[in-house]
């Protein structure tokens, strides 16, 4: 691994922070996600979670970890793990309650500036995600979420205040996480609601395209504010296999992939893909261009980051398709070579390595992994300890995987384990998918004491930190 290889862990606002009255913050996309059943629906489409927020539901953002009040313990205990750099969100309504308030708010400021400077006094870099699934739910009251171009403006200046304040403290900033998540979970990834009989498709490509010009307004505003800002967009990766070598299986998975690297191909050539046009042809969809948009996508992003859980399988035969299986918000056809998590995700570590091949492949642009773990169920034994063995076994097996990768010429800035320290899952809204080295003492409804207790994890993971990656483990296996 490179000499000053990024390890370290990643959180996000909308599941960490908590606090959703406190200091000034307006009402964002993620406070009004249900827990239970209707939950994973909303995310697709927020109608109604817009209309049915009712006071005897639960809403696991609302308080999360309560990362607002305890960041600097949790972060005093990141820097105890080595971290060398954490990867966390800032959320849009605690800047800007409403997205395009005519000020900042200066409490919401204040926040960020002392979990920066934590983050910094522990020597930590800081990572900062500038929307993460949580568009101030006034934006899309009023316009409709990201499906109106006066978001772009509405991001832009909220990005410019960022830049300003935190100027020769944040070298690295990631645009929008997992980008790609709107064709699959449009209210959280763009806060999308559909009138019936809508096209769907062109109203989310249309808002990928919202989004692939402010992001790219945004990285020119980036390098004009500070030459040493570095720009990264963010994808939710995993090579998508083939079924079988039936050239009809192949074909299916090439397109596949194609999908998932559209918006990426924008970010980082700065232009369409070819076949882009054949999508939104065979959709439906016609992408509504301004005076500007071409030019501006020009400015492109300085690196490639993800995130990695499993990879996917897909075929057109009928026989494949009796069995799926879940993963990061996609169902595919069950691979019978790997097994799956408590979840239903397919566990592949040498598919991190073909992901990573092909990113790097394809754009020759540094790749950064800022999500990468395993959600599991940790119980705490009489002593107290969780020994989550499994979890060490998952995280060995894609660092080394990672590591030959990086032996295969790929140019790698760092690795970030997902929810360093557990926090709500944001599929499931549950605390009982657990992805952290620090366990969290609360349950699916949010109770208990909020005490931290360091996992078996815990110690690994620092040892691998302090030896750059040399200390892996040698008795795990999946």
């Amino acid at each position: 691994m490179r000499e000053k290889f990024l390890w370290g862990g990643a959180l996000a606002g909308s599941q960490c922070e908590g606090a959703w009255q406190k200091g000034g913050k307006g009402l964002s996309m993620a406070d009004i996600l249900p827990a239970g059943r209707t939950r994973f629906a909303c995310m697709a489409d927020g109608s109604y979670a817009l209309h049915h927020m009712e006071d005897d539901v639960y809403y696991p953002a609302r308080e999360a970890i309560d990362f607002y009040h305890t960041y600097r313990e949790d972060i005093a205990l990141c820097a105890e793990m080595n971290f060398k750099v954490l990867r966390f969100s800032i959320t849009w309504s605690r800047i800007f309650p409403n997205g395009d308030d005519p000020e900042p708010n200066e409490d919401g400021l204040i926040f960020y500036d002392n979990v920066i400077d934590e983050c910094l006094r522990q020597g930590i870099e800081p990572l900062v995600t500038l929307n993460h699934f949580d568009t101030p739910v006034s934006l899309i009251t009023r316009y409709g979420g990201w499906r109106s171009r006066k978001l772009i403006d509405a991001f832009v200046r909220y990005c410019r205040v960022l830049f300003l304040r935190y100027k020769g403290k944040v070298r690295y900033w990631l645009t929008f996480n997992e980008i790609n998540m709107i064709l699959h979970l449009p209210f959280v990834g763009g806060g999308l609601c559909f009138a019936k009989g809508e096209n769907k498709d062109q109203v989310k490509f249309q808002a990928a395209h919202h989004q692939l010009v402010a992001s790219a307004y945004v990285t020119k505003l980036a390098h004009e504010t500070d030459p040493d800002y570095q720009i990264g967009c963010m994808m939710a990766a995993g090579e998508i296999y083939p079924y079988c070598c039936d050239p009809s299986d192949v074909r299916l998975a090439q397109k596949a992939n194609q999908k998932q690297y559209m918006f990426i191909d924008v970010q980082v050539r700065g232009v369409y893909p070819g076949y882009a046009e054949r999508f939104f042809e065979e959709c439906g969809a016609a992408l509504e261009w301004a005076k500007g948009d071409a030019d501006i996508l020009r400015h492109t992003v300085d690196f490639v980051s993800f995130s990695y859980y499993s990879s996917r399988c897909v075929s057109i035969r009928e026989e494949a398709q009796n069995e799926k299986t879940k993963g990061n918000a996609f169902a595919g056809v069950r691979n019978p070579y790997i097994r799956a998590s408590e979840w239903g995700w397919q566990i592949d570590p040498e598919g991190l390595r073909i992901t990573m091949n092909s990113l790097y492949d394809r754009y020759q642009k540094p790749l950064f992994i800022v999500e990468n773990g395993l959600g599991a169920v940790d119980e705490v034994t009489a002593e107290g300890t969780i020994e989550d063995d499994y979890r060490i076994a998952y995280m060995d097996a894609h660092i080394r995987a990672m590591k030959e990768a990086v032996e295969d010429g790929v140019d790698l800035l760092g690795y970030t384990i997902w929810g360093c320290i557990d926090i709500v899952s944001a599929s499931t809204g549950e605390m009982k998918k657990r992805y952290g080295c620090v366990y969290v003492d609360l349950d699916d409804r949010g109770q208990g004491t909020g005490k931290r207790i360091r996992k078996k994890s815990f110690a690994w993971y620092r040892d691998v930190i302090s030896t750059n990656g040399e200390k892996l483990g040698e008795d795990y296996e999946l």
